[in-house]
């Protein structure tokens, strides 16, 4: 199944019709009399890796489905393989393969081709497969005998664990709930995170051995001074557990809530039906959540009396009969500042919310909560509005009335850090911290997650993962005080030629002229992967074809069939769709091994090395000796990973 393109380019042209001016050839073919600039081949990041909050290595496992990075090992599946790479940055392959909104697929250099590469399909396919083949995580090599708390069990903590675990820490996660999971199980519904992948994942983690402690509230069971006194370092990953209210007149009224809270009632398996009128105020993912959740859930019109928890409100609780009962559709409008395309939630899923009839209104702002003579909301008074930035600046004379059983604001969160947490509050119900993760006045306290600001499950897992990074360092008494500029998990030659034993030799410390003839130096490669991200215009685009993306199938329902439906929609990829998308991959910044530059080079300067000496970035060296820097080689490069520069 492919996604039509509607008006984009289907190719890469360098030349548009009517360039007549011929390009620079001479100036760039001969020069080399004078330039002394040669090959040399640069590793930068690529912007799908620069744009990912939990920092994959996106190129390292798409090179690896489409089969140009092999497996280390005798009998090991490229799956396993790729599975191994992704769990250096991410524990969640497969939830976050099917909730993550994919800055990085936004940033993709082949938009300027012709559509994105389907990362976070690929990512769900490899988390689908390692879960169905019961993949593990790899545990410590040795132990530390130091201990970290890690206070909340949601994706920032539970990353943290998984790493820190990793590095031979002992890692205790205390967790208020009764399940770990945190937003991925509480505040996001199961048709988008099946309960069973969320499962399986945090039980990898806890097979490495961490210690979970569950009912358990740190500042009521659990006193901060005892972590203090128990434990080496604290991770606090609480999370935003609060929702905003609504900042208009009458929200205080009984059947006013949350989203955080209707999503939390309904994951706990709370309630089973919801009022028939409900409002969502909102615009990003968690409205969207609320209104198709209420949709699904539908509402019940006609029951006994020993059944009715709270008519006008969330409706009944799990234990009630009333999953038996005749259900009717209910009427969800969504409301939004910005216009419907202006939405912060993700396009497919507001498709998918029209679709099945949320009425979705754009470019309108709340003023009041209209009350009946008992109390309760009847209706949400509107206006419409435009925006100045973030500002909702109101159109007079566009009042009107939306009514309604229930109002659902969600329109932010922010944490709970009250009694014996009062101290980490900055005043505004989060948790400062400095540019190590490590909470402002506080020596072994570090925190992640949404308690630093709310934003995405991938964000909360890099947090963690990082956090874990600089944990380990303090422990180790190495803590730096900054991190690198671009922070991601990087491709590093010297580990990939060390797993297929083609280490460089011990160097001598004998001063030498050139390192072209030297086995202790890996010859005219640069990494600066650490400080840039390679843009499209230094890639040669020219090279790459059409090629349609591999667009997993969504199981779409329409209307009132929504009703008491929650299977999942997502249908992940093949096998050889996603070693297709592997290969869509453009390896921005990294050799993928095209011959282009061997084919083109006038003066056979540029060669192959041989096949048993080549790894991942070190297929072609160049013979500086025939060199005449004619730059033909940069300009033909498809991955632009060669760039000129100076040296022997």
């Amino acid at each position: 199944m492919t996604k039509p393109l509607d008006d984009k380019k289907l190719t890469f042209r360098r030349y548009e019709d009517g360039d007549a001016a011929p390009p620079p050839l001479e100036e760039k073919i001969f020069q080399g009399d004078h330039s002394y600039k040669c090959p040399t081949y640069v590793h930068r990041t690529p912007p799908c890796q620069g744009s990912c909050p939990s920092g994959h290595e996106i190129r390292g496992w798409l090179a690896i489905a489409r089969g140009m990075d092999k497996p280390t090992e005798e009998g090991m599946t490229w799956q396993q393989y790729a599975f191994d790479r992704m769990m250096q940055a991410n524990p969640f392959p497969s939830v976050m393969g099917r909730v993550c909104p994919a800055p990085c697929e936004d940033g993709c250099n082949r938009n300027e081709v012709d559509d994105f590469v389907g990362i976070n399909a690929v990512e769900q396919y490899v988390g689908d497969w390692a879960i169905l083949n019961g993949l593990k995580g790899k545990g410590p090599e040795a132990e530390t005998g130091k201990k970290v708390a890690v206070v909340g069990g949601g994706p920032a903590g539970l990353s943290a664990a998984f790493f820190l675990r990793q590095k031979g820490h002992g890692v205790t996660v205390f967790e208020a709930h009764d399940h770990l999971g945190g937003m991925m199980r509480y505040g996001i519904p199961g048709y988008r995170t099946p309960r069973a992948m969320v499962d399986a994942e945090i039980q990898r983690i806890l097979d490495l051995g961490v210690e979970a402690r569950l009912n358990t509230r740190i500042g009521e069971d659990i006193k901060v001074e005892e972590l203090e006194r128990d434990f080496d370092a604290i991770f606090w990953a609480v999370g935003a557990q609060a929702g905003r209210p609504l900042p208009v007149p009458g929200f205080d009224a009984p059947n006013c809530i949350s989203g955080v809270d209707f999503l939390d009632a309904f994951n706990q398996g709370w309630v089973v039906h919801t009022a028939q009128k409900i409002v969502v105020v909102g615009g990003g993912d968690t409205s969207i959540d609320v209104a198709s959740v209420a949709r699904r859930l539908g509402h019940i019109q006609t029951v006994h009396p020993k059944d009715n928890s709270d008519p006008g409100m969330l409706g009944y609780t799990a234990h009630d009969v009333a999953g038996t009962i005749a259900r009717e559709g209910v009427t969800a409008v969504l409301t939004s500042l910005f216009p419907i395309e202006g939405m912060t939630a993700a396009a497919r899923e507001r498709e998918d919310a029209l679709r099945e009839g949320v009425d979705i209104r754009g470019g309108v702002m709340p003023l009041e909560v209209i009350k009946g003579p008992d109390g309760r909301a009847v209706a949400l008074k509107m206006c419409e509005c435009d925006m100045d930035g973030m500002r909702p600046v109101p159109r007079e004379g566009t009042e009107f009335e939306i009514e309604c059983d229930i109002v659902v604001s969600a329109i932010g969160q922010m944490g709970e850090l009250t009694g014996d947490l009062e101290s980490l509050d900055n005043g505004r119900g989060f948790i400062d911290t400095d540019a190590v993760f490590r909470v402002k006045g506080k020596e072994n306290h570090f925190a992640g997650g949404d308690i630093l600001r709310p934003h995405l499950l991938t964000t909360a897992i890099g947090h963690g993962s990082v956090a874990a990074e600089c944990i380990d360092g303090y422990l180790a008494g190495t803590l730096k005080d900054k991190r690198p500029k671009v922070d991601v998990h990087h491709f590093n030659l010297l580990n990939e030629l060390h797993q297929r034993k083609l280490d460089p030799e011990p160097y001598g410390h004998v001063q030498t002229r050139g390192t072209n003839e030297a086995g202790f130096a890996i010859h005219n490669y640069e990494d600066r992967s650490k400080a840039q991200i390679i843009p499209h215009d230094e890639l040669f685009l020219g090279h790459f074809k059409y090629e349609p993306r591999a667009v997993r199938e969504e199981i779409h329902i329409a209307g009132d069939a929504v009703v008491g439906n929650f299977d999942e929609r997502l249908v992940g990829l093949t096998e050889e769709q996603a070693m297709a998308e592997g290969k869509r991959c453009m390896s921005c910044g990294m050799c993928f091994e095209c011959d282009n530059c061997v084919i083109f080079c006038p003066q056979d300067a540029v060669f192959r090395i041989k096949k048993d000496q080549r790894a991942v970035g070190r297929y072609v060296d160049t013979d500086y000796g025939k060199c005449i820097g004619c730059h033909i080689c940069q300009d033909v490069c498809p991955s632009g990973y060669i760039q000129m520069g100076l040296g022997e």
